[in-house]
């Protein structure tokens, strides 16, 4: 094979593989909401996909703040809240959400974006759950009894929300503490917790409680279900509450010694909220509640409507420069524009390949990439025409007019792709979705305006005696 022959055999194989990596993005955007969703409930995703961002598809932004003051004190604030952000990010990955954004803003801010989640209340329930799960022994002294029953005479009065009012405190006795349950029964536990949840190995959604309630099912890990057993054994006849961030959700009597260590939460849960807690158990707890400061709902109109005008707007533009190429260019303009559209084909394939999510701010680098594109191809024929005017034969001038634009162009897109590597170090997440499109747009413009166009010219006047260029 000839060298020309193996330039092209490299750009037909590359074409093929970009568009075998943009075929899956292609099938399932054609498919109707209703099948997708259908199909991501199931994880039954394609694995390259181009995902849409939050601003295209639709769904839920929140930022979320970590409450430091209910840390230890000795606890290291941008550990506490790095082990948030993956706490948050494990219960997002097994609820099945397509390409979620988990940043840390600042020093105790945690931005979330759910797209293609509406339902912002079931949201807010996964996330900003703390999930401390905590086994407890009921108190049923004689004394507690009593406690419990002064503390029922001040009724509502004995909790302000859902913690124990001062008046309430001052009738618990020593080593106890109150506790409401989920049905507003009160309980008086033991002060230290006999096990936490932290010592969990998994937990899931079964039916087995009341007329076929869902119920959770967990199991402790080995070296915690040996305390398990001993304290299921040493504690026959009486009750052990399940506490879940202070709430009693039931207190079963322990029957005999468990074995194993496996066991249940019931709560009169609906699947829903059965699975969600299962998530969040199996997640782990935060090491501090987070408050919610800032919450969006984006509409999947809102995005379809971005969509249709970004793609409106980029081709009117496209139009528009492929215009002026050609009647400026002529034959050398419809060159450029074959490689614009190369450009573009590659880039697509990579954040497909790469599973980038595809954002407003991503789009508009997509575009960015493509008018730098058109400007190196500006270049190099302008240098070209120079050397026509100079009498120079038609190959030499192609030749020298690539050879000295090229290091414009290079310095060109060196800088350029410098400023978008700050802004992908520096920026958050629309402004990095920015920065990775416009830095792979660059490269792959780079390699079609130099590369590709300049093997077209040399197949062209390697195969005809030309004396005149149409550019």
């Amino acid at each position: 094979m000839s060298k020309l022959q193996i330039k092209w055999s490299v750009v037909l194989v590359s074409l093929i593989g970009a568009l075998a990596l943009l075929y899956p993005t292609i099938n399932w955007y054609s498919l109707d909401a209703a099948e997708r969703t259908k199909r991501e409930a199931f994880r039954d995703r394609p694995n390259w996909l181009l995902n849409l961002g939050l601003d295209l598809r639709g769904g839920t932004h929140m930022l979320m703040e970590l409450d430091i003051s209910k840390l230890d004190p000795k606890a290291d604030i941008n550990d506490a809240l790095a082990r948030a952000i993956e706490i948050i990010r494990n219960r997002v990955d097994q609820f099945g959400v397509a390409e979620p954004l988990i940043v840390r803003q600042g020093q105790r801010w945690i931005v979330v974006q759910l797209p293609g989640i509406t339902n912002s209340a079931q949201a807010k329930e996964l996330v900003g759950k703390t999930a401390m799960l905590e086994f407890r022994m009921v108190d049923e002294s004689e004394a507690a009894q009593k406690a419990l029953g002064k503390v029922a005479e001040l009724g509502v009065s004995a909790f302000n929300g859902p913690k124990i009012s001062p008046a309430a405190a001052k009738l618990v006795p020593p080593g106890l503490e109150l506790y409401s349950g989920k049905e507003s029964a009160l309980y008086m536990l033991k002060h230290a917790a006999a096990l936490t949840g932290a010592q969990l190995e998994t937990a899931r959604v079964e039916t087995g409680g009341d007329y076929g309630m869902p119920v959770v099912a967990f199991k402790f890990k080995p070296e915690a279900a040996v305390l398990f057993a001993n304290l299921t054994s040493a504690n026959v006849g009486k009750h052990m509450a399940i506490v879940l961030d202070g709430v009693v959700y039931s207190a079963p009597v322990i029957r005999s010694r468990i074995s194993g260590g496996s066991g249940i939460i019931e709560g009169q849960f609906t699947p829903d909220d059965a699975r969600n807690l299962a998530i969040v158990l199996r997640a782990g707890a935060l090491p501090a509640p987070v408050n919610l400061i800032e919450e969006r709902t984006v509409g999947p109109t809102l995005g379809e409507d971005s969509i249709r005008a970004g793609i409106t707007s980029s081709v009117i533009g496209l139009i528009l420069v492929v215009v002026f190429m050609v009647v400026y260019y002529r034959l050398s303009g419809v060159i450029a524009c074959m490689a614009l559209a190369l450009n573009f084909i590659y880039l697509s394939a990579c954040m497909a390949y790469f599973k980038f999510t595809l954002t407003l701010p991503g789009m508009a680098g997509m575009i960015l990439s493509l008018a730098m594109a058109v400007d190196a191809n500006v270049l190099i024929f302008e240098r070209i025409r120079e050397e026509l005017r100079l009498g120079k034969p038609v190959r030499l001038a192609v030749d020298q007019g690539y050879d000295r634009a090229f290091t414009a162009i290079f310095d060109c897109n060196l800088t350029t792709v410098l400023t978008a590597t700050f802004l992908f170090q520096f920026g958050t997440g629309p402004i990095k979705g920015f920065a990775i499109t416009l830095i792979l747009g660059i490269v792959m413009s780079f390699i079609t305006a130099i590369y590709v166009t300049r093997l077209v010219f040399e197949s062209y006047l390697s195969a005809n005696p030309v004396e005149e260029l149409s550019i």
